[in-house]
């Protein structure tokens, strides 16, 4: 079926579906790591790019492919390149993009091992970096140099909700010659599209939103241009960072139910932002759908919706938010977000705890910092749990 011209919703039910030898209603699980040509002709035709047939589920597989395509399709990308982890999938764009003597500018406040992976190893082969508020289009216009190759964007930030100009940032790059990388993660195409905005790569950790259930782990990059998309997949390709056929298949069908998910979730997020900026034992509260929000008009320009991501701070700082944790009954006390059931957890002991303390600051996370991932429970449960829990403090 043609989904070009299709409604969003019927995307993610049909987009990168194909007709199965027995007429399967989902694309079945190729669970091999090797495939048979037809012929010797066959077999040379694949390896020279002269054929669409499988040749090793490294390289590609119907299932995989089946969830990329759709991907692709959703972010209005030329092809999509399906990996092992969200961070095989940033690895594997920093591989592509980022060589010796090169310089990447990156927001300061990205998921911990994105910037860990910079500051620890690609350093060590001389790549170049600036971290940064990217949310200021001055600090982008200052920070670039002449070697800068990479712009890495992630809006809203990992867990600051800080949000980027998409469509100004890449004015900005591409008068330079830069390529303008998104982490798309924390909103999913279905609320915010980056490509669309002027920015030339996106990916995801599909293990959030996209997945939806908290039972893989997988990321996805979709390139807007052709070379860029052989680029990135080759550097997935030779490092082996390709997702599992039976990842891409749980994957896939958990992207079916991305917006019936994503809406009930921001419908019970957009509740339990109201209720805690009006608590008084909460200092402050950082959600896009918040009037308080200090980018609450750009969220409402450049995305369709503003998820279900709140990070937020208590009078007691530290302390108090440990004794939140200690003592919530519905939320889990666990990292990730994104999924179906409501976490709760602290970036600056769990998540961003690789980073040094002068980097979380730089990056406003502060300790008193809690995030909170609201799911699919019904908004009511999760006041009361926060309440009770918020009684404790």
């Amino acid at each position: 079926m043609n989904t070009k011209n299709k409604g969003f919703n019927t995307k993610l039910v049909h987009a990168g579906a194909y007709e199965d030898v027995f007429g399967s209603a989902v694309t079945p699980i190729y669970q091999t790591s090797t495939f048979a040509f037809q012929n010797a002709q066959h077999g040379a035709d694949c390896f020279a790019g002269k054929s669409d047939g499988f040749i090793y589920t490294r390289i590609g597989n119907p299932t995989i492919k089946a969830f990329e395509d759709a991907m692709a399709e959703l972010e209005n990308g030329v092809g999509g390149v399906a990996t092992s982890s969200g961070m095989a999938a940033v690895s594997s764009v920093y591989m592509a993009l980022l060589g010796a003597g090169k310089h990447i500018v990156c927001s300061a406040s990205v998921y911990g091992p994105s910037r860990g992976v910079l500051e620890r190893d690609f350093s060590r082969f001389g790549v170049e970096m600036t971290f940064i508020d990217t949310s200021d289009i001055q600090q982008i216009k200052n920070a670039i140099q002449e070697n800068t190759t990479v712009l890495y964007i992630e809006t809203p930030t990992n867990p600051t909700m800080q949000l980027t100009d998409l469509v100004e940032a890449s004015k900005i790059a591409h008068k330079h010659g830069i390529t303008v990388v998104v982490d798309n993660t924390f909103s999913s195409p279905y609320l915010q599209k980056p490509l669309n905005l002027g920015c030339d790569v996106v990916l995801h950790s599909v293990t959030k939103y996209i997945n939806g259930h908290a039972d893989i782990v997988g990321g996805v990059i979709i390139a807007k241009e052709q070379d860029m998309y052989k680029k990135i997949r080759a550097s997935m390709v030779y490092l082996g960072g390709n997702m599992d056929p039976h990842q891409a298949f749980l994957t896939h069908r958990g992207l079916k139910t991305l917006s019936i998910r994503m809406d009930k979730a921001e419908e019970s997020a957009m509740k339990v932002a109201q209720y805690l900026e009006n608590h008084p034992k909460v200092d402050w509260i950082l959600y896009p759908g918040l009037k308080s929000h200090p980018q609450h008009e750009l969220a409402k320009k450049q995305m369709s919706g503003f998820s279900s991501m709140i990070s937020f701070g208590l009078k007691g700082g530290l302390d108090a938010g440990r004794t939140l944790m200690d003592n919530v009954h519905l939320a889990l006390l666990a990292v990730s977000l994104g999924g179906v059931e409501t976490l709760i957890q602290h970036p600056a002991s769990m998540t961003h705890a690789g980073m040094t303390k002068e980097a979380r600051e730089q990056a406003d996370i502060s300790d008193g910092l809690v995030r909170f991932s609201v799911g699919i429970e019904d908004a009511e449960d999760i006041i009361e749990d926060l309440d009770q829990a918020l009684a404790k403090v």
